[in-house]
């Protein structure tokens, strides 16, 4: 069929070809994610609530915004959940790694077994975890067993229930990061191990002296992708303490729920929507600078 084409034609078939293979995908991109983007930051500058058309008010989303103590709340404990949750998912899937990372019999087992949060639901994790932070769960029982008779209040109490959510993120999370630190680990030859025990670095040192710098772009890759993941956070949240109590667990993307489901405020949540995409925003281009 190429012959039958003028011979100018040939390198505009070529040139263009490639984009008629990805115009499927980015007509569902289109129509699923940018457009809904993009009526989304302008609604952000309106007044909707689906009882009525959309209003031009300009800034007036943002100045409330600023001046919203619940919202600075939330993101506050956004935050928190960033600085309390991606060092350990950084540090703590690659101590794992390592110690899954041996040629010994039943390993697999082993890494199945640190592997199998991941795969069970938010929805099922979060209940369960909720029967075992309950009054009467499983931990509070155990305390009692050593004399801690007075138990703790892990999602009753403004204290205690926002880390309480965390340890759950931490729990889900190890598994996942530790396949992404494994496959790393893995590709690092043995020969340099031999090399540094000889120069009398072994045992801890030579994760020290080796694997750590070996694996810097896989703790940066995990840092972004957890940190990202975390300032997302929202079935744990929604399953488990609904905000509560006090505001002290309600993080950015429940209030941005409750703001567009709840109170039906669609032009707010969006305007809340925009400035977590600018916060993820700033968190990927940190991602890309570091990396190079």
């Amino acid at each position: 069929m190429q012959n039958l084409l003028p011979k100018d034609w040939l390198p505009l078939q070529r040139q263009f070809t490639p984009y008629l293979f990805l115009l499927p995908a980015l007509l569902v991109l289109g129509l699923t994610v940018f457009w809904p983007a993009l009526q989304a930051f302008y609604l952000s500058f309106t007044r909707y609530d689906l009882s009525q058309s959309p209003e031009w008010i300009g800034l007036a989303n943002f100045q409330r915004l600023w001046n919203d103590r619940v919202f600075w709340k939330t993101l506050g404990n956004t935050l928190l959940y960033l600085v309390g949750v991606v060092p350990i998912l950084v540090v703590a899937p690659l101590l794992i790694a390592i110690l899954v990372n041996h040629k010994i019999r039943g390993i697999n087992w082993f890494r199945a077994a640190f592997y199998t949060p991941v795969v069970i639901s938010m929805v099922v994790a979060g209940i369960a975890w909720k029967w075992l932070y309950a009054e009467n769960g499983l931990l509070n029982q155990l305390l009692a067993q050593i004399n801690f008779k007075t138990g703790i209040p892990w999602l009753t109490s403004p204290s205690w229930a926002i880390y309480s959510v965390m340890a759950v993120t931490i729990w889900k999370g190890l598994g996942y990061y530790m396949v992404v630190y494994l496959a790393g680990l893995q590709s690092i030859p043995d020969e340099l191990y031999e090399a540094a025990a000889m120069d009398g670095s072994d045992g801890i040192r030579k994760h020290w002296d080796i694997t750590v710098p070996l694996m810097k772009p896989y703790m940066f890759l995990v840092a972004v992708i957890s940190a990202i993941s975390a300032t997302k956070v929202f079935e744990e949240v929604y399953i488990m303490t609904q905000g509560g109590p006090r505001n002290s667990s309600k993080t950015v993307v429940y209030y941005l729920y409750e703001q567009a489901f709840q109170n039906l405020e669609i032009s707010y949540a969006c305007t809340i929507g925009l400035v977590l995409f600018l916060v993820i925003l700033g968190l990927s281009i940190l991602r890309i600078v570091i990396s190079n």
